[in-house]
């Protein structure tokens, strides 16, 4: 049992407690758009009572837990309510989760990415419920004469055994709800959860399969246009002037305007990415009439000078962001990072003497891996609501950091923070796009200058080509061998535009005496963003597919390899800047060599291992091909996970077995490429994804089980399923493929 105490200034105890002086709390406004069938309106409490932000109990025992972070298809509505039930001591079956919406003052850390919502949420959700929970006992204790240590809970009822008596939470909420907040509460050891480790089913399920208006795209109100924008044609453009008149005779035109997203002297923070600030606004009664609009619209664009503005440094501060002119094309970036490949470039980590390791290397092996731009391609395209009066706002949308764009809604609208409500939506999609959320400014603004509830809604074209994409890459990998084939230095150079891909502190440093990593990258003025597993998308591949060759010049087993490398940073790790426990990466790829019959003679198809750690986690993965229709396809995947505690196994799995099949899709067919400055792709016809015939058969994925606290699970599969597949195919071809995507090689 862990005594956990509180350390959030108590706000999100005290300043709730104060809402509820007096005891009663009737429903927060989040219910109100709830329809309850006759059945379950009587099951309804008539009364609420709050027991901190994120729990409320109804008289009758049923109890409402809110869910702070943005939900996208991580089930996080589904497990961070998992946590506060767990230490709550309440049966599932009395919980309903409703998403919160953003409240800074009553909730931490709103922002759903880096895989860190379970790892960061794990004490403070937990704390939560137990908060609550004692909370309860107290009141119990106080009502019956007793002292609180005699009390035990099950399952939302209150038991004092000596004396018989037992009641419900509901009977007790009430007074409960003001009394003073325990200042230290215990937290149940893991032997204990009931709730934790146990699946259950999405809460959203009957509302996905029903039908039911869940994202921000389906919102609707009476009086509500609809917006469009018209952005550049090309990255190094921007608006020069625009023909209203072309569009303003046609059925359903209210407006067309020009906005700019951000204040020129405003400092814009790492989510303020916006690949064209200065737009052309459309708006109209119906999408149709304003898309035809759009269509007809005669813009005329200029190229874009060379331009900068203020960014604020995550440790306070501001510095100059440049933003170089040009069209720039994606064969001269491929040119010059093959260029810049050849060159020094900046030290990013230095072990032993790398230059003597290769000056004496009786063998040296060399190899340059590349990778195009990727778009994201959610499946719900931008989009947002918004409702801007003089002197208040209301923000509809998907957006995985509403904590980082409250601030530049406040900005651009000249309005307070506090009067803007952003409220969560389901998320059709995220992998980080919607981290970037410029789409909530625009609407904002066209709301403002029409003072009308707006719904922008981006056409794919318009989220294709708008920028935030993965970055293209390159890196270049080089093996010194002696004499015995012993692997005696490591050096890694890895390029990007506009940013390398090296996490020079991870796997294989700190188990090679010799070491080197350096990296380099390009300005350019195609914006980027947060994909997926963040750089570890591609540098896993390139990494993995190297590990592969080299064991193959080596004579060794790829997996006997990489455990023979772990074995070394066990016993004797180089360097102390290693970020990665040795021990945990070698127990995934004994795990996975162990369920995939690593081997195992009778195994005849093709097959191909990688294993990576980010995110805090690591995975190891086998995937198998089958080759008998010639063209050689996914059949299974193994995989091992060492994530710690898996609050919620089946959902883990569910999002295991998305991430595999998202990067066996980005592995494959994934590519953006430019031509002065134009995305050569705008849709779904020309950007190939995985298709669901070209899915694994088969995914099997085995979880360590441990007693480590929770750590990223969204994103750590995606990395090794490249390069796991690109090794696969190198067995089925017999070439191996050093640029993405695989279909090209």
């Amino acid at each position: 049992m862990k005594t956990t105490t509180k350390k959030m200034d108590r706000r999100s105890f005290i300043r709730v407690s104060s809402l509820a002086s007096g005891g009663l709390m009737l429903s927060f406004n989040w219910l109100t758009g709830c329809k309850f069938s006759t059945e379950e309106a009587l099951k309804m409490p008539k009364e609420w009572f709050e027991l901190n932000s994120y729990i409320k109990i109804g008289e009758n025992g049923l109890t409402t837990l809110y869910s702070p972070n943005p939900e996208f298809g991580q089930n996080v509505k589904t497990s961070m309510p998992m946590l506060i039930a767990e230490e709550l001591d309440i049966d599932w079956k009395q919980v309903i989760v409703e998403q919160a919406d953003f409240f800074p003052d009553r909730f931490d850390r709103q922002f759903t990415g880096g895989s860190q919502g379970i790892r960061q949420g794990w004490i403070p959700l937990r704390t939560a419920g137990a908060t609550a929970r004692q909370m309860l006992v107290n009141a119990a204790a106080q009502t019956w004469e007793v002292d609180s240590a005699e009390i035990t809970t099950l399952d939302g009822k209150i038991i004092h055994e000596s004396s018989g008596k037992e009641t419900s939470y509901g009977e007790m909420a009430s007074l409960a709800s003001t009394l003073e907040v325990p200042k230290d509460v215990q937290l149940k050891d893991p032997k204990d959860f009931k709730i934790i480790g146990h699946s259950k089913t999405n809460v959203e399920n009957p509302a996905i399969v029903s039908g039911k208006p869940l994202f921000a795209i389906d919102h609707y109100v009476e009086g509500m246009l609809t917006a469009m924008i018209v952005h550049p044609p090309a990255f190094g453009m921007q608006l020069k002037s625009f023909d209203a008149s072309s569009i303003n005779n046609m059925p359903g035109i209210v407006d067309v305007f020009e906005i700019n997203v951000f204040k020129d002297d405003y400092a814009r923070n790492f989510f303020d990415t916006a690949a064209f600030p200065k737009l052309v606004a459309i708006v109209g009664n119906s999408t149709w009439e304003v898309l035809q609009a759009k269509k007809a619209l005669k813009v005329d664009w200029e190229q874009q000078p060379e331009s900068s503005f203020k960014m604020l440094g995550w440790g306070g501060g501001t510095s100059d962001v440049k933003i170089p002119t040009g069209l720039e094309s994606t064969l001269d970036h491929n040119a010059k990072m093959a260029e810049l490949s050849k060159k020094p470039a900046q030290l990013l980590r230095k072990d032993g003497d790398p230059e003597k390791a290769f000056k004496e290397a009786a063998k040296i092996l060399e190899r340059t891996y590349t990778a195009p731009f990727l778009a994201h391609n959610t499946m719900e395209p931008m989009n947002c609501f918004a409702d801007v009066k003089s002197d208040s706002a209301v923000i509809y949308g998907p957006t995985q950091a509403p904590e980082f764009i409250r601030g530049t809604l406040a900005n651009s609208l000249g309005m307070d923070a506090e009067k803007i409500q952003i409220k969560l939506a389901r998320m059709g999609g995220g992998f980080g796009r919607r981290a970037y959320s410029h789409q909530m400014i625009e609407a904002a603004l066209i709301s403002q200058k029409v003072k009308t509830p707006v719904k922008l809604v981006y056409t794919r074209e318009d989220d294709m080509t708008n920028g935030v994409y993965r970055p293209s890459y390159i890196a270049t990998y080089r093996a010194a061998l002696d004499k015995d084939n012993n692997l005696i230095g490591l050096h890694i150079k890895g390029g990007g535009v506009p940013e390398h891909a090296v996490h020079a502190d991870r796997f294989p440093a700190g188990a090679i005496e010799n070491y080197l990593a350096e990296g380099f990258q390009i300005e350019s003025n195609i914006t980027i963003g947060a994909f997926r597993a963040p750089r570890s998308n591609f540098i896993a591949t390139a990494e993995q597919a190297f590990l592969d060759e080299l064991a193959e010049v080596m004579g060794k087993d790829p997996i006997d390899f990489r455990l023979e490398l772990l074995d070394k940073a066990i016993k004797n790790p180089v360097g102390e800047r290693n970020d990665y426990d040795a021990e945990r990466y070698a127990g995934v790829i004994k795990l996975v060599k162990e369920k995939s019959n690593w081997g195992d003679p009778s195994i005849k198809t093709p097959r191909g291992v990688a294993a990576y750690f980010c995110h805090n986690s690591y995975v190891a993965e086998v995937v198998d091909l089958d080759t008998s229709k010639g063209t050689p396809r996914v059949e299974n995947v193994t995989a091992a996970v060492d994530c710690g505690i898996v609050v919620n196994p089946d959902a883990a799995r569910n999002m295991g077995e998305g991430g595999i099949i998202d990067g066996i899709g980005n592995a494959l067919f994934g590519e953006l490429t430019f031509n002065n400055g134009a995305p050569t792709k705008n849709n779904f016809n020309n950007y190939r994804m995985i298709r669901q015939s070209e899915t694994p058969k088969n995914i099997d994925i085995h979880f360590v089980e441990n007693n480590y606290d929770p750590t990223g699970l969204g994103e750590p599969l995606f990395p090794p399923a490249f390069a796991a597949l690109t090794n696969a195919m190198y067995k089925a071809t017999g070439k191996r493929s050093y640029n993405q995507p695989l279909n090209k090689d």
